[in-house]
C-alpha cells in the first residue's frame, strides 16, 4: 500500500481575478473546476491543473476577497515545486516570467519566483519518468510546459519529530540525511521536505498553503485512515467531496495533510471539454445556487477554444 505522490495543494487567495490570470494565462494551467469551498460555500474553490484535471497537477485556491497577506511559519508549507522537462524549459520560463516583470532566482539549477501574493514557487528538472501532466496553451509549447508537482517544502519547529510517522505510518522513504522524503506509488511519486522554522510565527492569509493532499486509490483509502488512527493523529471521518473522497489530519510538524482518492474525478459531472467553464456545485449545494452566485467574485469567461481544445 503506497500513496501515489501528491494529489493537490490548496491555498488561499484574496483576489480570484488576479489569481486566475496568473495561473492560467501566465503559467499555462487549465481551470478545470470552478466551484465553492464545501466547508464555506460563500467563497470560491478554484482548481487549476493539466488538460485532463489530473491528480498530481492540481493547485487549488479558496478565495477570501481582500484577505490580508499571510506568512509561512512552523506547520506551514513555504514552497511548491513543479516539474519541467529540460534545461530549455527552465530558460523559457525565466524569459516568460521576466517579460511580466517577475523576478527570478536560480538556486542549484532550479528556478524560483513568487506568485502575486508572495507564495514561493519553484521549477525543477527532476527526470522521474512519471507521465508529464501538461495543459494546452497557445503560447507555451507542450515540451516546455509545467508537468505536474514534484513536491513541497514546509517549516517545522523540530523537522525530525515526524520521521517515524512519515516513514512508519505513511510509507515515505528517506531522501537524504535531513528531514526529506519521497513517496511513490505505481504511477507517480512526490517529495516532502521540512526545514527548521523561522523565529517569527506564521500567519494564515493570502498567499499561504491551507493543506497538502496525497493521493490514494479508492481501495486503500479506508485503510490509510486506519493507519493514521493507530498513529494517534486523529483523522477526520472520510469526507465525500463528490470529485474525490478525503480524510484530514496534521502531521507531527503541524502541516495539515489530506489523503484524497484518485477518483471519481472532475468529469463525473461535466464533459472534459467543458471543464472550468461554468460554476459547478456538488448536488448537496445545488439548492443554494442563486444565493451562492450573488456572493462570488465575477470572473472572466472561459478560455478560448484555441487554448483548451
Amino acid at each position: 500500500m503506497q500513496l501515489e505522490g501528491l494529489h493537490h495543494v490548496t491555498l488561499i487567495t484574496g483576489d480570484a481575478r488576479r489569481n486566475l490570470d496568473f495561473y492560467t494565462r501566465l503559467l499555462g494551467l487549465r481551470l478545470v473546476k470552478k466551484t465553492v469551498n464545501q466547508d464555506d460555500p460563500t467563497v470560491y474553490h478554484l482548481f487549476y491543473a493539466d488538460e485532463l484535471g489530473s491528480p498530481g497537477a492540481d493547485i487549488t485556491f479558496f478565495e477570501y476577497p481582500g484577505a490580508r497577506p499571510g506568512r509561512a511559519g512552523a506547520g506551514m508549507v513555504h514552497r511548491i515545486t513543479w516539474r519541467v522537462g529540460s534545461e530549455e524549459a527552465l530558460a523559457f520560463w525565466a524569459a516568460r516570467l521576466g517579460t511580466e516583470g517577475i523576478p527570478v532566482t536560480w538556486v542549484d539549477g532550479r528556478l524560483r519566483f513568487h506568485d502575486p501574493e508572495g507564495l514561493e514557487l519553484e521549477l525543477a528538472v527532476t527526470g522521474t519518468g512519471d507521465e508529464p501532466l501538461v495543459a494546452a496553451h497557445p503560447q507555451i509549447p507542450a515540451a516546455l510546459a509545467l508537468q505536474g508537482f514534484d513536491g513541497v517544502r514546509a517549516y517545522a519547529a523540530d523537522p525530525e519529530a515526524g520521521r517515524d510517522f512519515m516513514e512508519g505510518t505513511l510509507g515515505f522513504a528517506p531522501a537524504g540525511p535531513d528531514a526529506a522524503w519521497d513517496v511513490r506509488g505505481e504511477a507517480r511519486g512526490g517529495h516532502y521536505e521540512l526545514d527548521e522554522a523561522p523565529a517569527e510565527p506564521g500567519a494564515g492569509g493570502a498567499g499561504t498553503v491551507h493543506h497538502v493532499a496525497w493521493a490514494s486509490t479508492m481501495e486503500d483509502h479506508e485503510r490509510w485512515r486506519g493507519r493514521v488512527v493507530l498513529a494517534g493523529r486523529s483523522p477526520t471521518p472520510i469526507v465525500d467531496r463528490f470529485w474525490f473522497r478525503s480524510i484530514y489530519f496534521r502531521e507531527p510538524g503541524g502541516v495539515l495533510f489530506e489523503i484524497a482518492t484518485l477518483g471519481p474525478g472532475f468529469t463525473v459531472d461535466e464533459p472534459l471539454e467543458q471543464l472550468g467553464q461554468s460554476l459547478v456545485l456538488p448536488p448537496a449545494f445545488e439548492h443554494l445556487r442563486e444565493r451562492i452566485e450573488r456572493t462570488l467574485t465575477p470572473l472572466p469567461g472561459p478560455a478560448s477554444p484555441a487554448q483548451h481544445g
